[in-house]
């Protein structure tokens, strides 16, 4: 099957934030796939980024980012929110990558049940919006993304140009201290790039 492997997450976590831009992220659900193109990132490397869950060390919640890379780090935030990180670089290193925004692409009937309300172009747009409309929760915390029988998977998509990435400071660090809060560790799609890329990305 043409799925992102091991090898693929198991490098910086600014190489994979960046480069999971424009890659698929498929959810398979009772046979029907929900995915979308992935389009905003951000990245969190190591004790040592006071931005990070793992500032603190190793704790029950963090636990999975010390595994092995290529599994979901799914956590829950505001007493009300999942949101879904990937396990990046070496075993033993606690690294992930939030994935923040997808665009739709497959499955658009279920996510339109999902998100009922709310305009389009919204469903999607935020780690927790995503979440909700593919239907991910606390049951992907640790699953293997790279596993034959994943149901959670990345596929490769487009190739998305540096010209077309904007990087900025990661969301929600307020209280976190410089440099970490204005560290430049999260990155986007422009505007307009899902309609100039490849069609068949639309595939």
């Amino acid at each position: 099957m043409n799925r992102l492997g091991r090898d693929f997450f198991a490098r910086p976590a600014l190489i994979v934030a960046r480069e999971l831009l424009g890659t698929r992220l498929v959810r398979l659900e009772h046979g029907q796939r929900l995915a979308g193109l992935i389009v905003e990132t951000e990245a969190y490397s190591g004790e040592t980024d006071l931005g990070c869950h793992c500032r603190a060390g190793r704790t029950p919640r963090t636990s999975v980012m010390y595994g092995p890379p290529g599994h979901a780090y799914v956590y829950f935030t505001y007493g009300m929110h999942w949101c879904l990180n990937f396990v990046v670089e070496a075993q033993g290193f606690p690294a992930a990558v939030l994935i923040r925004a997808i665009e739709p692409v497959e499955g658009l009937d279920r996510i339109a049940a999902r998100r009922a309300g709310v305009v389009q172009k919204r469903w999607t747009d935020g780690p927790a919006k995503l979440t909700r409309a593919l239907n991910i929760d606390r049951a992907f915390n640790g699953a293997d993304v790279c596993a034959s029988e994943a149901t959670l998977f990345c596929e490769p998509g487009s190739v998305v140009p540096d010209a077309q990435i904007i990087c900025s400071a990661r969301v929600g660090l307020n209280n976190v201290p410089e440099p970490w809060r204005s560290l430049p560790w999260r990155f986007q799609t422009a505007p307009g790039w899902l309609n100039a890329t490849n069609p068949q990305a639309m595939g």
